[in-house]
């Protein structure tokens, strides 16, 4: 009996873009799956909260201030955008598009990204790279994580 080849995810994200790359089998070489990218997280808060912010009395005296929103607009965004990235890994991991992941992704990117995968999800993760290489070439990222993508013997 023949068994099936190992296909391992990688995601590359941000805060704002996305790839997914997949690899098949030991040695498999990295090919994109799909790419996503969010053009809210690039606008300024500013521009991407369109009313001016309510205006308070101070707590001591006559003086009045606008109020802070309570989230930047922005971090909400980025952490939108990554929500709907761990949703895409988890209908993909249950389709059995992939056995394997390996997310790339900045240190904050990579913490908010573990606390939104689901347990069967999280299961599947071989390794993390906690650097921001969204702006790599395939042929540099393949390079760079190819011990990462190879799956284990006893994986498969």
């Amino acid at each position: 009996m023949r068994r099936k080849s190992v296909v391992t995810w990688v995601l590359v994200a941000d805060g704002a873009r996305a790839k997914i790359f997949e690899s098949v089998g030991h040695g498999g070489a990295l090919a994109p799956a799909f790419d996503y990218e969010s053009a809210a997280p690039h606008a300024a808060s500013r521009e991407i909260a369109s009313d001016r912010p309510g205006r308070t009395f101070d707590s001591s005296g006559l003086g009045r201030h606008a109020k802070q929103p309570p989230t930047d607009p922005h971090e909400y965004e980025k952490a939108k955008f990554l929500r709907e990235m761990s949703r895409r890994l988890e209908e993909g991991y249950n389709s059995g598009a992939f056995r394997r992941l390996v997310l790339v992704a900045p240190p904050k990117a990579l913490g908010e990204l573990r606390a939104t995968l689901s347990g069967p999800v999280r299961a599947a993760v071989a390794a993390e790279v906690n650097k921001d290489l969204t702006h790599l070439p395939l042929p540099e990222l393949a390079s760079q994580l190819k011990d990462l993508v190879k799956p284990s013997l006893a994986e498969g």
